[in-house]
């Protein structure tokens, strides 16, 4: 394989790749890939086929995942959203349904009936997809079960202002690899928030330094700039003032902005950019 592809995006190993990348990267062989949705809130997408092999991302209730190999268990693939590849449990799949709302609150709990006192069967991360099948009184049911409404918004509909969203996550603990209010990590905690407001973003740090934004200078830095090291990021919230999922708190915290800068400058080495979306 081509060491010039990001192995974190590319459905490649030496035994086995995607069939769009047959005149790209050489594999033993090539599989087309079928789609399927996650049934639980968030699922973890891990490095290898082991349970406590290292989470590098979430799969969301109602997110499309394509699997190219299913193998003890285990389903090897890629997120459809923002293209990361890795290993989930295979129990946790099943065959996509059209999604028509999506959640919209930080977590909402799905219920057995349609009653605030009934029975939890998970709580479902903000972003996760649902499809409505009918609406009683102030509870959807859908293809996870019943829902608050209003907690519930149409696919099209999104928020306007991302930092705005990620204050919302204040508290919740860091969690690497994570990117529901159940622990987010760093760029988690952005990429929730932008795909909030619509925008798609890349998962990791340094697929969104490169991806996001234009450069500012961090004197000139305002509300919603992106701030940079290698290994971190962060939200500005005015000129004094940072917000970030940090291991430092082990949490999504809100922070002098000063303290931040000179924190990090010390863990995660210079700044590296500071983008203006």
């Amino acid at each position: 394989m081509a060491d010039s592809f990001d192995k974190r995006v590319t459905p490649a190993r030496l035994d086995l790749a995607a069939s769009f990348l047959k005149d790209k990267v050489q594999a033993e062989r090539y599989a087309d890939g079928q789609a399927f949705i996650s049934t639980r809130g968030h699922t973890p997408l891990r490095a290898c086929p082991e349970s406590y092999a290292a989470q590098e991302t979430e799969l969301l209730f109602g997110e499309l995942f394509t699997v190219y190999e299913q193998k003890d268990g285990w389903a090897w693939g890629q997120i459809a959203s923002d293209g990361y590849v890795g290993y989930l449990h295979a129990l946790t799949l099943e065959a996509p349904v059209i999604a028509t709302h999506r959640v919209s609150v930080p977590a909402t709990p799905v219920l057995v009936r349609c009653d605030a006192k009934a029975a939890s069967l998970q709580l479902l991360p903000m972003n996760a997809q649902v499809r409505v099948e009918r609406v009683i009184g102030d509870f959807c049911e859908t293809n996870a079960g019943f829902v608050f409404t209003k907690h519930l918004v149409p696919l099209g509909s999104h928020e306007s202002d991302f930092t705005a969203v990620a204050e919302r996550f204040v508290g919740a603990p860091y969690v690497w690899g994570g990117k529901t209010f159940a622990g987010l990590d760093c760029s988690g905690l952005v990429q929730t928030s932008l795909a909030a407001c619509g925008v798609s973003a890349p998962r990791d740090t340094d697929m969104m330094e490169r991806a996001l934004g234009t450069p500012v200078a961090i004197a000139d830095a305002r509300r919603g700039d992106l701030v940079f090291w290698k290994g971190h990021m962060g939200i500005v919230l005015d000129g004094a003032r940072f917000l970030h999922a940090n291991a430092f708190h082990m949490q999504v915290t809100l922070e002098p902005l000063a303290e931040a800068l000179a924190r990090n400058e010390k863990f995660c080495g210079p700044l590296t950019s500071v983008k203006r979306l």
